[in-house]
């Protein structure tokens, strides 16, 4: 028996990921992988999969899906207001970080993330999804990975591997980090900004644009100078990174960033702070804070002890 949801409504940058596609950067093509990672792996455990299994990301607003088939047991991840709509109509509220079993004509709901911008939807034994060079990351400006790189359509099916036996829903607490201090190392090309903006960029607060998506976080604020050079020669590039392009105005490099880039970068966000970041919506403020390498490497254990 065929088992299926049918996307109704298909939702804002609706994409499957997993925890990134490594080793080919040297080829163009960035690891890209699930935005908010503990809230991935979380939805993963929720439904008693591997953490790297991959998952159903959305933005802002998630799909509308009705089960076809067998029960799936799922789970939904993050901040997120979404309902279930039983077979015969009725609808009630569901939980977000709690698993739930779902039967055939049910439709869930994902409304909208709540004061945050991405959220998770994982199944049970997964989604059949085709590996592409080792991972289900979806990198849809190069349309690379399932669904033949695209972001969710509506009429489509998204089959599962495993229909719900006897599996036990699962609840888990998150504390999600409010705090809108994002803590960096210094970039490399930090000695080319003047004193005083080096100081600024700590001390002044940074206002996110709505020119932000999974490539990159556009800032507004203090205006950085560069006493060196705004061009510098093309080179690898890191997530985190943040440029400053010849406007001064920063620019966070997120998931889906380029594999090279030529404009200075005055410092990185540290991996402990990423999740964090890329769930500010537009609007939201933001402020730097230098750490060095042991802090970095500190926060880094504390980060993966949650998973």
């Amino acid at each position: 028996m065929n088992n299926y949801f049918k996307v109704l409504r298909p939702g804002i940058n609706s994409t499957f990921q997993d925890l990134g596609r490594f080793g080919l950067q040297h080829l163009g093509i960035v690891a890209s992988g699930c935005m908010d990672q503990l809230s991935f792996c979380i939805s993963n455990k929720l439904v008693g999969n591997k953490v790297s299994e991959g998952a159903l990301e959305f933005a802002y607003q998630g799909p509308l899906l009705e089960l076809v088939g067998g029960s799936a047991l799922v789970a939904i991840s993050g901040r997120v207001n979404f309902n279930i709509i039983s077979k015969n109509g009725d609808t009630k509220q569901g939980s977000p970080n709690e698993s739930f079993i779902v039967s055939n004509g049910d439709k869930i709901d994902i409304l909208s993330t709540v004061n945050s911008v991405y959220g998770y939807f994982a199944i049970f034994g997964g989604f059949k999804l085709k590996e592409i060079k080792g991972s289900v990351s979806t990198l849809v400006r190069a349309k690379i990975g399932p669904n033949n790189g695209n972001k969710l359509q509506v009429e489509e099916k998204i089959f599962f591997n495993k229909i719900e036996s006897t599996r036990k829903t699962k609840k888990i607490k998150i504390d999600f980090d409010s705090n809108y201090t994002i803590r960096v190392m210094k970039g490399l090309q930090f000695h080319y900004f003047s004193k005083k903006s080096q100081e600024d960029f700590f001390l002044r607060e940074y206002n996110i644009s709505r020119l932000t998506d999974r490539m990159g976080m556009r800032l507004e604020g203090e205006r950085l100078e560069n006493k060196v050079s705004v061009n510098i020669k093309s080179e690898g590039i890191t997530k985190g990174s943040i440029q400053v392009p010849g406007d001064g105005q920063p620019i966070i490099l997120l998931s889906d960033h380029p594999t090279i880039g030529g404009y200075p970068k005055i410092a990185n966000v540290i991996t402990a702070d990423y999740d964090k970041l890329v769930q500010k919506t537009p609007g939201s403020k933001i402020k730097f804070k230098l750490v060095n390498l042991a802090v970095a490497e500190n926060a880094f254990q504390d980060y993966v002890g949650q998973f």
